[in-house]
């Protein structure tokens, strides 16, 4: 479904408004579309402004079999509405790879502009992210008169609604299983009576040192103590560098927590809400919940903090070597048969080898049985409301739609264009160029009904290469897979 999604989204949007928020409108409302995508035959195209290599060439070739470009396809797609079929013919999304160039020429055709007409189409629901700190550290909502303000703006422009994180760490700051809701009831009050909806976000990562982070919320004072004590409830990188900003999803099933696991913590707090504001339930002014899975909310290992000194384009590092997550390994290894591969990589190694395969299969399978754990846990906290996943905040994120809510997925897009796609190894997605990585993903969150969240789409492989040839990006070969 998640797939089948993304392919909606490339083949539906209309051709006069390339925006992503013509694209997005496309997407989430659409009745029903087959999308087809209609492969090219593969030739040489010179001086095309990006760069170009016989692995590359394989790479983006390489989906079931058909010879494919991820900047060259042409693309076919049929709307189904009411019985009727619609053919809709589109304009590529760059040129068509069978044109050729000389080294001299610059490949140019003027896009037809028309007037953008909508009518007919399903209404798109808009929603606006709150300010990070709408909510201080004792759960107040601060300056309330002047929130009210910019709210009634939005009303005045139509917009359905407003998103805002709750964060874990304000709410159950001090004490296990002691929830302070007071300041999301009032932000809650208000939006109610200005007819607004909300979409809220179960936020169990720490906010600060990323990007566009302006404010620092920390992981409740509870937990940082636990961590202080015994630091492997936090990822851990080979030099043994601890990051405190979401838990390890070794602790998942680990009674580390004052004698809980990490996904019932995860499941009280969401109870907690669910009981906390029952009636904005009940009148339909909460219609979305966005479950947080790892690091920004979005399901992936936390492989390139800013913190650690990672700069784009680096490809991060492996996110195992916690006490927790090595015994998954040894204990994966032992049921294998190959007991000496139950050792966490200590150099890049080779991706392809027996034990490159053992390992990464294994380090992507736990990314996601930590999604289907917490989703699983998700809609039962929040059965009969639609529920989401995110996924990468760099180039965006992937949100997953459900009966209960969204999850994001992480929109990795550089060095795509290797064979080994190293960025996305690091970051929990096992997706070289001969597999696909993100059709487990895709499989489980279709499992929980969920939607999924991806920040990806806006960009543009072209002008990724202009600012940084050597990252290799491909964010659209990204998000048409």
């Amino acid at each position: 479904m998640a797939i089948l999604s993304v392919q909606l989204f490339l083949s539906a949007r209309p051709h006069d408004d390339p925006s992503p928020a013509a694209m997005a409108s496309s997407l989430s409302r659409a009745p029903m579309a087959v999308a087809t995508l209609t492969p090219s035959s593969p030739r040489k195209v010179k001086n095309y402004g990006r760069r170009c290599s016989v692995e590359y060439d394989y790479c983006s070739r390489r989906f079931s079999g058909a010879f494919l470009n991820s900047t060259s396809w042409t693309r076919t797609s049929a709307m189904v509405r009411d019985g009727e079929e619609k053919k809709i013919e589109e304009y590529p999304l760059i040129l068509d790879s069978t044109e050729t160039f000389d080294d001299d020429q610059v490949p140019s055709r003027p896009l037809k502009l028309q007037e953008r007409d909508f009518s007919g189409t399903a209404y798109v629901p808009v929603y606006v992210m709150l300010p990070l700190c709408i909510i201080n550290m004792d759960c107040e909502l601060v300056d309330p008169e002047s929130l009210l303000n910019h709210l009634k703006i939005l009303k005045s422009a139509n917009v359905d609604g407003v998103m805002v994180d709750c964060w874990w760490g304000i709410v159950e700051r001090h004490a296990p299983q002691q929830y302070t809701w007071s300041g999301y009831k009032c932000l809650f009050q208000i939006v109610r009576d200005l007819k607004l909806k909300l979409q809220a976000v179960m936020s169990f990562h720490e906010c600060g040192g990323n990007i566009g982070d302006d404010v620092h919320i920390p992981l409740p004072q509870w937990v940082t103590k636990i961590g202080q004590r015994n630091p492997d409830i936090f990822f851990t990188d080979r030099e043994g560098r601890r990051n405190p900003e979401c838990l390890s999803w070794g602790i998942d099933k680990e009674r580390v927590l004052r004698g809980r696991t990490a996904v019932e913590v995860y499941f009280d707090y969401m109870r907690s809400f669910r009981v906390e504001f029952d009636e904005f339930f009940e009148d339909g002014i909460i219609s979305e919940i966005e479950i947080g899975l790892g690091p920004c909310g979005e399901l992936r290992y936390p492989s390139y903090p800013a913190k650690h000194g990672w700069k784009y384009p680096g490809i991060g590092e492996f996110q195992c070597y916690d006490q927790y997550l090595l015994k998954s390994l040894k204990k994966a290894a032992e049921v294998r048969g190959h007991s000496f591969w139950g050792k966490a990589p200590d150099n890049a190694g080779d991706y392809d080898s027996y034990y490159g395969r053992f390992f990464l299969n294994w380090y992507s399978r736990l990314l996601v049985d930590h999604g289907d754990r917490v989703l699983a846990l998700a809609n039962l906290a929040f059965e009969g409301t639609c529920i989401a996943a995110k996924v990468n905040q760099l180039c965006g994120s992937i949100g997953l739609y459900d009966e209960v809510g969204f999850s994001l997925l992480s929109g990795i897009h550089w060095w795509y264009k290797t064979a080994s796609h190293a960025a996305e190894l690091t970051a929990g997605f096992y997706n070289p160029c001969n597999q696909d990585g993100y059709a487990p993903i895709a499989t489980m969150l279709k499992k929980h009904g969920a939607a999924l969240n991806f920040t990806c789409f806006e960009l543009r492989t072209l002008d990724q290469h202009e600012d940084f040839p050597e990252a290799l990006a491909d964010p659209e070969g990204l998000v048409w897979q």
